[in-house]
């Protein structure tokens, strides 16, 4: 190689390291950003989890302290206390406030179905929870508006909704009150062929309508 041509190609050399360098000066904080994103995005994922799983003992423990009341009056009391902070931990307190409330001396059904109703109309509730929160009103008695109730147990026995067949039995029942005992018989024998209903459900049923003087097979 002659020296013009070992000079040319030092100086290509040269040339190539500077826009090397370049480069490196331009765009060398991307991979590190790149990595620090990674790593950061891996310890804020495991804060996180810490910090719920954290929150959730938390809440678990003031719940099991709260129970652990002597009687059914101390219970009341402590759940009071008990501070939800999501809509999960909600769910859980409303229906523990709801039962407590419900049982033992000195019961408030309507205090338990003010509970219930809130926990109903919480849009962060999610739709099975806000069924199970108006069954248990419509079972605790339901509410003084008889519209109201209708338009409860016609959400419930929906086609699809996790409560359909409880749902249905009280309809009867409401039926069977206001004096109309075609509904109430229409709709017992619903239960009798609803795939959902328990055994014991279907047998209750089939008693009330015979118990009515119909039968449980329509003509």
């Amino acid at each position: 190689m002659s020296n013009t041509e070992s000079f040319i190609e030092e100086v290509s050399e040269e040339v190539r390291r500077d826009k090397l360098y370049q480069l490196m000066r331009k765009w060398g904080w991307v991979p590190v950003l790149a990595i620090v994103l990674i790593v950061g995005g891996a310890i804020w994922s495991e804060w996180s989890k810490a910090r719920e799983a954290a929150k959730n003992q938390a809440f678990g423990d003031a719940v099991m302290d709260a129970l652990a009341g002597e009687d059914m009056a101390a219970r009341r009391a402590a759940l009071a206390e008990v501070q939800a902070v999501d809509s999960g931990q909600q769910v859980v307190l409303s229906l523990l406030r709801a039962t407590a409330a419900l049982n033992g001396e000195e019961s408030d059904a309507e205090a338990a179905k003010a509970e219930l109703l809130a926990l109903a109309d919480n849009p962060e509730v999610e739709g099975q929870y806000r069924h199970l929160a108006l069954l248990k009103v419509m079972l605790a008695g339901g509410t003084d508006d008889v519209a109201q109730n209708a338009l409860f147990l016609e959400e419930l026995a929906a086609p699809g909704a996790p409560f359909r067949a409880m749902a249905v039995e009280l309809q009867a029942y409401a039926a069977l009150e206001a004096g109309d005992e075609a509904t109430a018989i229409t709709l017992l024998r619903l239960l009798t062929e609803e795939a959902e209903a328990t055994q014991a459900l279907r047998r209750r049923a089939q008693q009330l309508i015979v118990a009515l003087g119909a039968s449980p097979d329509p003509a």
